[in-house]
C-alpha cells in the first residue's frame, strides 16, 4: 500500500468485493491496515442482475464481512441489458456505480482485486489483437479518474497466494461460473497458461513483460506532452487546434499517440480508435488529404493559418439529458454542469445544434461576429447548450442566457475529458468562458 500512497493520515479507502477469492482477501488484507491507521476499509458489491443467485450471494458477502467488522454496500445495476458484449456492458456499469458511491461520500480511493495472473493474461489477449505498447504495459497499480483513485493492490501476488490466506483462516468464498465458461476468451486464455508456463511464457513472465511496456508508455507520454504543449492549443468549449505541419514533424509514434489522445479527449471516448484506422488518419493528416474525415467520434476540419482543428462529430454527440437541481451533470463524456439547488426544473443539457446557433446570433447579433472568430463553424453546433420545453435558453461558453434568471443559478461547463490529457498538466487546463473572449 505504501507503494500506492499517498494516502490520509486517517485513511478511508473503498473495496470492490464480488465475492471471489481474490477480492475477499483484498478486503480482509486492508480492513486491518487501515484500522492501524486509525482509518477505515469499506466494502462494496455491485449486483449485476444478471444471474439469479447474485443477489443471495451478494447478501451471503455482507454477512462475511459484516463478522469480519467490514462495513458493506450492494449496487444494483438497474434497467435493460445489452444483448452483445455483456462482459464488457457490466464492467463499465459496475466501475460507474462504484464510482458514483466513493463520490457521494468523499472516498477517494478504490481498492481493485486483479492480481498477478489477470495481468499476465490481459498480456496475452492484447497480443492477440495485436496491441501495441499501451496494451501491452497491460494494467497499471494506479490509475487516476475525475472523481478518484484506481487502486490493485495485489497486482503483483499470484491467485494462488490469495486463495491459500483464505483457506489458512478457514474463509469460504464464491466461485462464479462465468470464471469457468469456455465461451469467455479470457477463460479460455487462462487454460493456456499452464501449457504456456512450461514453454517460459509464466505468469510471472508476462507480467514483466508489462512493467516493461509501462515503462516505455511513461517515456513517450512524456514525449507526447512536449509535443502537445508546442503544437496543440485547447479550448474551452472541447475542440482543439494543431499547428500546421505539426504531425509530420513529429516521429511518427510521438504523432500517432498524440493524435489518439486528441480524438480521446475531443470525442470523450472511453478507448483509442484501433491502430489501423488511427494510422489511415495520421497518414492522411501528414499527407494533408484528412479534411472532412472522422474517427472516434471527431470530426477533422480546416483551420485558419493552415492548422487542423479537431472537434466533435455532431452525429455522435450523446442525447439530451436532464438538469437535476443540486447535482453535477456529465454529459457527452466531456462536460460537467454543476446545476445549483433553486434551477428551475424541466432543464436539460444538449448540443447546440445548427437552429440553436442562429437564435443565439439572432438575438445577440453585436456579439456575433467574435462568436464566429472564436468557434469555427465545424465546431459551433458540438457546443452543449441548455434548453428549457420552451427552447433554448442559455449557451455558457457563449456567455449567453434567456431568461437572465437561468445564469444565476447554473455553473459554467466544464470541459473535462477525464484521464485522455491529464498527463499533459496535473492541474486543471480547461478554463471556463464567461463571455467572448474571455477566460477564468
Amino acid at each position: 500500500m505504501a507503494a500506492l500512497g499517498p494516502f490520509e493520515a486517517r485513511p478511508r479507502v473503498a473495496v470492490a468485493v464480488s465475492g471471489g477469492a481474490d477480492s475477499l482477501a483484498l478486503a480482509f488484507l486492508a480492513a486491518p491496515w487501515a484500522r492501524n491507521l486509525g482509518g477505515e476499509a469499506v466494502a462494496v458489491t455491485v449486483d449485476h442482475g444478471l444471474r439469479a443467485e447474485a443477489g443471495a450471494e451478494a447478501a451471503q458477502v455482507g454477512a462475511w464481512l459484516t463478522a469480519a467488522g467490514i462495513a458493506h454496500s450492494v449496487l444494483t445495476w438497474t434497467g435493460p441489458k445489452p444483448r452483445s458484449d455483456i462482459q464488457a456492458a457490466a464492467r463499465a456499469a459496475r466501475y460507474r456505480l462504484l464510482e458514483a458511491w466513493c463520490a457521494e461520500r468523499a472516498i477517494l480511493h478504490l481498492l481493485l482485486a486483479h492480481h498477478l495472473d489477470d495481468q499476465a493474461e490481459t498480456v496475452l489477449l492484447r497480443l492477440g489483437r495485436g496491441s501495441g505498447v499501451d496494451g501491452l504495459a497491460a494494467m497499471a497499480p494506479i490509475r487516476e479518474t475525475r472523481l478518484l483513485r484506481l487502486l490493485r493492490p495485489v497486482l503483483t501476488l499470484p491467485a494462488s497466494r490469495l486463495r491459500a490466506g483464505l483457506a489458512a483462516v478457514g474463509q469460504p468464498w464464491i466461485d462464479d461460473p462465468s470464471n469457468h465458461d469456455p465461451a469467455y476468451a479470457r477463460v479460455r486464455m487462462r487454460r493456456l497458461m499452464p501449457a504456456l508456463a512450461a514453454e517460459g511464457l509464466s505468469a510471472e513472465r508476462l507480467a514483466a513483460t508489462a512493467a516493461g511496456m509501462a515503462g516505455t508508455r511513461a517515456a513517450l507520454d512524456g514525449q507526447v506532452a512536449a509535443a502537445a504543449l508546442d503544437h496543440v492549443r485547447f479550448h474551452p468549449a472541447g475542440f482543439v487546434h494543431v499547428a500546421a505541419g505539426a504531425l509530420a514533424a513529429l516521429p511518427g509514434e510521438i504523432g500517432r499517440r498524440l493524435l489518439a489522445r486528441l480524438l480521446l479527449a475531443v470525442g470523450g471516448g472511453g478507448y483509442a480508435p484501433r491502430r489501423d484506422r488511427l494510422d489511415r488518419l495520421h497518414r492522411a493528416l501528414v499527407g494533408g488529404g484528412a479534411i472532412g474525415q472522422t474517427l472516434g467520434g471527431c470530426r477533422i476540419a480546416a483551420a485558419g493559418g493552415g492548422d487542423v482543428l479537431i472537434c466533435r462529430e455532431t452525429r455522435a454527440l450523446a442525447a439530451p439529458a436532464p438538469l437535476i437541481p443540486g447535482r453535477t451533470i456529465a454529459w457527452d463524456g466531456r462536460f460537467h454542469l454543476a446545476v445549483a439547488d433553486a434551477a428551475p426544473a424541466g432543464l436539460a443539457v444538449g448540443a447546440l445544434g445548427a437552429e440553436g446557433w442562429r437564435v443565439v446570433c439572432r438575438e445577440r447579433p453585436a456579439l456575433a461576429s467574435g462568436w464566429r472568430r472564436e468557434f469555427p463553424a465545424a465546431a459551433r453546433a458540438a457546443l452543449p447548450a441548455i434548453f428549457a420545453t420552451d427552447g433554448l435558453c442559455a449557451v455558457p461558453h457563449l456567455g449567453y442566457s434567456r431568461p437572465v434568471t437561468v445564469a444565476g443559478v447554473l455553473c459554467p461547463s466544464v470541459f473535462d475529458p477525464g484521464g485522455a490529457l491529464r498527463w499533459i498538466a496535473p492541474a486543471p487546463m480547461f478554463p471556463v468562458t464567461t463571455g467572448r473572449g474571455s477566460t477564468e
